[in-house]
């Protein structure tokens, strides 16, 4: 006796969701999450560094229990804002730095862009900072600062070889000249930017340079001397 259609349906595995569905589902709550990690930093915007979650519903329009839905915590949201603030330190400072074909300029260039996002955005900019002692804002600042040195650093390199030098300076200059123009944001921001960007850029650029010149003539010194005693020889 063959089965009724029922007993055939009743005996077989429940469907499972078809790709497609899945993937919108995905889709839809990914742009969900981006969409409350745009209202946290609005929120933090109007608010300041102390903002907290009910301010951050609040200004997304939801409720709290909503916000955890996307995220398990407070610190898994800051988390998230501080990646999307450090994406637009790497965003503004990247483009500059590969634009500029002259060694001063690029070392100009560097510092503006920093300054730039500091001056730009300093709720932000103090936020991700204040924030830094968090082990995983501390790894996304960290990440964004090797991200920043690495392609200073290549760049740095290319600039050396073309001028028939060592580039084995490169990127210990790289990760100095972000870290110095990071410590130096930092105390410009907490004291309210009592100088000019442009006069700032300038005086750190001239610092900067002085030294990083004066590193070149030494390097170029045995080529010149190297000249010298061809010329003797001859």
């Amino acid at each position: 006796m063959r089965p009724t259609s029922t007993d055939v349906n009743a005996s077989e595995p429940a469907a499972a969701p078809r790709p497609g569905r899945r993937d919108r589902w995905a889709g839809h709550r990914e742009q969900r999450r981006q969409e409350l990690i745009a209202a946290a930093v609005q929120a933090l915007l109007r608010h300041g560094p102390q903002v907290d979650m009910d301010q951050v519903a609040a200004t997304a329009g939801v409720s709290k229990p909503v916000l955890y839905r996307y995220f398990a915590d407070k610190a898994q949201l800051w988390l998230a804002v501080s990646e999307v603030v450090a994406a637009r330190v790497v965003d503004t400072i990247a483009p500059a730095i590969e634009r500029v074909r002259e060694e001063r300029a690029l070392v100009e260039a560097t510092i503006d862009a920093y300054l730039g996002v500091v001056e730009s955005e300093p709720t932000l900019y103090r936020f991700l900072m204040n924030q830094a002692g968090h082990p995983g804002i501390h790894q996304v600042v960290a990440g964004t600062s090797r991200q920043v040195a690495a392609g200073l650093a290549r760049v740095i390199g290319d600039r050396l070889r073309a001028l028939g030098l060592d580039a084995g300076p490169a990127e210990p200059w790289a990760y100095g000249l972000v870290g110095f123009v990071q410590a130096v944001g930092d105390w410009w921001t907490t004291h309210g930017q009592p100088i000019r960007r442009a006069a700032l850029t300038d005086y750190l650029t001239t610092l900067l340079w002085s030294g990083i010149e004066g590193v070149r003539r030494g390097a170029d010194l045995p080529h010149e001397l190297a000249r010298a005693h061809e010329r003797i020889d001859r």
